[in-house]
């Protein structure tokens, strides 16, 4: 089957690009894939970080992505959509993440629909984005409509999608794990004492954003710390906000009790955060997929979760973690004081690898290849 691939890859940064890039390798294992990302990503205006570009020295990328699109020049998207259907695809896979991508990928699917006979699938990481507006959801709706099929992480994107088209070709397939950031083999004594932390370590990873719940691990830890010895790592970088968080801190007294690394953590350190730590926690408002719990999976690290979005469809209560209410501090301080008292490390990291296939990278392109009978190259049933 040819195929084309959308999506950031390096130098841009972050979990889509990540995913895509990954997307990419496995892909072109079984397929002749043609791989066309950005040459200019978000205008600096609109990026809320301090840059999309990856600092890492160990990169993640594959060879062969041609960087057609830049996101503020439609001449580049109808250029896109011509290469596509001049290398006579079969289909066109676009990730979904944020409605600014609206106008480029529907201009591109648009195209590409009527002038050649390739099929779109929306790849949708949020159907819709995190803390959306009415204009997000209507560019969500244009973009989407051009969709012959979709994939998305969870039930519950799946419903969202169902309740914008009801007759939607919609599969359901667990986000992939990480385990690409292993680069060398990490030991956990060694990478505590490079971050400078010991004893029992929970890890808060990634964007700091009010949805991912923050002040709600902060607020539970004086209350796990009145049961047992831990230390809190935070480390990503903080898009808003960020006293706030340091002013809860320290209203709590934790301030020897919190280690925050307020940066985006480059590839080559993502190990040895994840090395030091015992527990990752996701204490998520809302969430629809997470790169977070594969990359935990990659290490073999357990996770505690909220109950919302894909969470609970990632992580197995009680065999691969624990799973609490969101919004609530008790049940946060609860789960992790009985994690570490029962001692759950090396079950629930059994239980990890007991998982591998079903959060492989095999199983998501066998989902992108149900969509179609790949011998006659024509749509499935």
């Amino acid at each position: 089957m040819k195929i084309a691939l959308i999506g950031p890859t390096y130098p841009y940064r972050g979990g889509i690009s990540h995913y895509t890039t990954l997307l990419f390798r496995h892909l072109k294992n079984r397929h002749r894939t043609l791989f066309i990302t950005f040459s200019r990503q978000y205008p600096k205006l609109l990026f809320p970080g301090k840059t999309d570009r990856d600092p890492s020295e160990e990169k993640i990328r594959e060879a062969g992505a041609l960087r057609l699109i830049d996101s503020m020049n439609p001449f580049t998207w109808v250029n896109a959509a011509f290469r596509i259907i001049r290398n006579k695809t079969d289909l066109v896979i676009l990730p979904w993440w944020v409605s600014f991508w609206a106008p480029q990928f529907w201009t591109i699917s648009v195209l590409v629909k009527y002038l050649s006979k390739a099929r779109i699938l929306y790849l949708c990481h949020n159907v819709v984005e995190h803390e959306s507006s009415r204009v997000d959801r209507f560019l969500t709706r244009m973009a989407l409509s051009t969709g012959d099929f979709y994939i998305v992480h969870s039930k519950e994107e799946r419903r969202r999608l169902l309740d914008m088209f009801p007759e939607a070709r919609v599969r359901t397939s667990p986000h992939p794990t990480y385990e690409v950031f292993n680069f060398k083999p990490f030991d956990s004594k060694k990478a505590k004492e490079e971050c400078g932390l010991k004893g029992n370590v929970i890890l808060f990873f990634g964007f700091v954003r009010e949805y991912k719940g923050l002040r709600y691990l902060i607020e539970a830890l004086p209350k796990i710390l009145s049961e047992i010895d831990v230390t809190l790592l935070v480390a990503g970088e903080f898009w808003k906000d960020k006293e706030e968080y340091l002013r809860l801190i320290k209203e709590k007294g934790l301030e020897s009790d919190v280690v925050v690394v307020d940066k985006y953590v480059p590839n080559e350190e993502i190990g040895n955060y994840f090395s030091a730590t015992d527990l990752v926690v996701q204490p998520y408002i809302s969430a629809t997929g997470s790169g977070v719990i594969q990359t935990a999976f990659g290490f073999n690290k357990p996770v505690i979760a909220t109950m919302v979005g894909s969470l609970p469809e990632m992580v197995e209560d009680g065999k691969t973690g624990f799973l609490v209410s969101p919004r609530d501090s008790d049940a946060l301080a609860k789960a992790i004081v009985r994690f570490f008292r029962e001692k759950r490390s090396e079950e629930f990291a059994h239980h990890i690898r007991e998982e591998r296939y079903r959060f492989s990278w095999q199983r998501m392109v066998e989902t992108i290849e149900s969509f179609y009978d790949v011998k006659r190259i024509r749509p499935g049933i």
